[in-house]
């Protein structure tokens, strides 16, 4: 029965590439309009969006980082940063002997806690630097005088047509 089971399974494998399905037709697609616009979402969607990405991006960082921090507190604890066969059991990564000391469940879900912390407090330091910027550039842009400004650009070494 799983015989028969792995063959149709292989075989639909096999035979899928023959239904081609898109989700549309290529004449419809553009290629000079493939780049996304996000002129559509409010300004608090954005931020949410780059605080997620930042926040993400730093966790693999953070818990490097956090995760030495607790070797080497541990290390400390438990033997007073001891250079011996016995010591090493407790230091952090390159300094680790074999047999080292493993995490507890305990230790090793507060370590992810704190990594996960550090990088919220990361992206929470972005966002907030990111809106005094925001904040301070709408506040010069206030402060210019009302008026129309004709400005012209053309490319450099072209004569200006009279």
């Amino acid at each position: 029965m799983k015989k028969i089971i792995f063959l149709i399974f292989l075989f639909s494998l096999l035979i899928t590439p023959m239904f081609e399905v898109s989700a549309q037709h290529l004449s419809t697609v553009n290629s000079t309009t493939s780049v996304f616009d996000t002129t559509g979402f409010p300004q608090w969607a954005k931020d949410l969006r780059r605080f997620d990405i930042i926040a993400f991006g730093a966790f693999p960082f953070s818990m490097f980082f956090v995760n030495t921090a607790m070797d080497i507190r541990r290390w400390g604890d438990a033997t007073g940063f001891d250079f011996s066969v016995q010591g090493r059991r407790y230091a952090p990564w390159p300094l680790k002997s074999a047999g080292a000391y493993e995490l507890t469940n305990d230790e090793y879900v507060s370590t992810i806690l704190m990594a996960a912390g550090v990088s919220m407090a990361i992206a929470l330091a972005d966002l907030i630097i990111i809106n005094i910027k925001r904040n301070n550039e709408r506040k010069r842009l206030e402060s210019l005088p009302a008026g129309i400004y004709d400005i012209e650009t053309r490319p450099y070494g072209v004569p200006e047509e009279e």
